[in-house]
């Protein structure tokens, strides 16, 4: 089940990453590094 979870964290985070980088607008892609920043520490689970 773990496993599922954190695969699930990946897929989400790889996501944002990548509309990160994609995005122009400076504002967006600061708040897709807000977002990032929770995913990782799940990812690692971390609390």
């Amino acid at each position: 089940m773990t496993l599922v979870y954190r695969a699930i964290v990946l897929f989400v985070l790889l996501l944002v990453i990548s509309c990160q980088f994609r995005e122009k607008d400076f504002w967006k892609q600061a708040t897709a590094a807000l977002v990032v920043v929770p995913l990782v520490l799940r990812l690692l689970l971390i609390k």
